[in-house]
């Protein structure tokens, strides 16, 4: 009932313009003073609502809200829809195509929210997720060969990222082993690859990007970690559908190339772009530091270390990568 609740007040408040509290309660059949409840809800959730007694409650900012139809209409011509779902508010988009799994799901089929109350980041991190305001996606993608085929998804769609960005603002990002897209030396994008099935078998992958587009005051400051955010180094509006689109239409078009070709073919595109190649590096494992020289990654994804001399592959797990200068 919140839920319902909460999005019907959303969708009041994106029309523009002044709501009155007490319109909004005989709307939803709820007292006024419930509506000031899911207000002070809204607003924690990342929302900029003020209020002016007599006129009632505004956003400071209009919202671009993400719709089904506009996404799919700014997908390139001639390339094929994937079933596309927008939600307002949702647990976790990962979590959410994970518990359709394995028969309520398409190749390719796509979930994208507004505002994630557990949005999870890699190593079981929370990925903060104001409201309206960022890029929150997942992607289910299966696996014919097996969670073999899942090598190096990360760099994949990595490289999906970059080409949607480029595409669109002409900015060049940089890519870190791993999962994160970075920006002017500060995480941009972060990806979580979550997956079910068995080595040999057909599986399943839900791959989710994290992508900061226009990041709120309020929830810069629950941020631990040096990070950007795509408007800021554009100089014109970016449209949040269109940038989902972009996004969209250019990881299906990487995990496609990988399917038929694994990442060999994407090497040179992925040292171009990578953050630390050829610089020092720390890998954090657990209680466990190790420092070396970073030579890239190898066509099943590794890390490519090099440490007194010798380069040993170090694939993915509890492991993070920093630079060492």
């Amino acid at each position: 009932m919140a839920k319902v609740v909460r999005e019907h007040i959303i969708r009041a408040l994106a029309k523009g313009g002044f709501i009155s509290g007490q319109n909004l309660g005989d709307q939803l059949n709820i007292s006024r003073t419930a509506i000031s409840k899911h207000i002070k809800t809204l607003t924690e959730m990342g929302l900029d609502i003020y209020s002016v007694t007599g006129k009632g409650y505004k956003l400071s900012q209009s919202l671009n809200l993400l719709s089904n139809s506009k996404i799919i209409n700014a997908l390139p011509k001639g390339s094929t829809a994937p079933e596309i779902e927008v939600h307002s508010i949702i647990d976790s988009t990962n979590s959410y195509l994970l518990r359709r799994l394995p028969n309520q799901l398409s190749q390719g089929q796509v979930c994208l929210a507004e505002y994630q109350s557990t949005g999870r980041g890699r190593r079981g991190r929370q990925w903060i997720s104001p409201f309206g305001s960022q890029i929150y996606l997942s992607m289910y993608w299966y696996l014919e060969q097996g969670l073999s085929a899942a090598m190096g998804l990360s760099l994949v769609t990595a490289l999906a990222v970059s080409d949607a960005v480029f595409s669109l603002t002409n900015i060049q990002v940089q890519l870190k082993w791993p999962n994160d897209v970075y920006l002017g030396g500060a995480k941009l994008a972060g990806i979580l690859i979550d997956l079910d099935g068995q080595a040999l078998e057909p599986s399943h992958s839900v791959i989710g990007i994290g992508l900061n587009l226009n990041m709120p005051a309020q929830a810069a400051k629950k941020i631990d970690q040096k990070w950007t955010d795509l408007q800021s180094h554009s100089q014109r509006q970016i449209d949040r559908n269109i940038l989902s689109a972009q996004l969209i239409y250019h990881l299906l078009k990487r995990l496609q190339q990988h399917q038929e070709g694994g990442l060999t073919a994407m090497l040179d595109e992925w040292h171009d772009r990578d953050l630390y190649l050829n610089k020092p590096v720390k890998l954090l494992t657990g209680e466990r530091t190790t420092q070396g020289i970073c030579r890239g990654v190898n066509s099943q994804g590794a890390l490519l270390l090099e440490v007194n001399g010798q380069v040993k592959p170090i694939y993915g797990g509890e492991v993070s990568l920093r630079g060492d200068e």
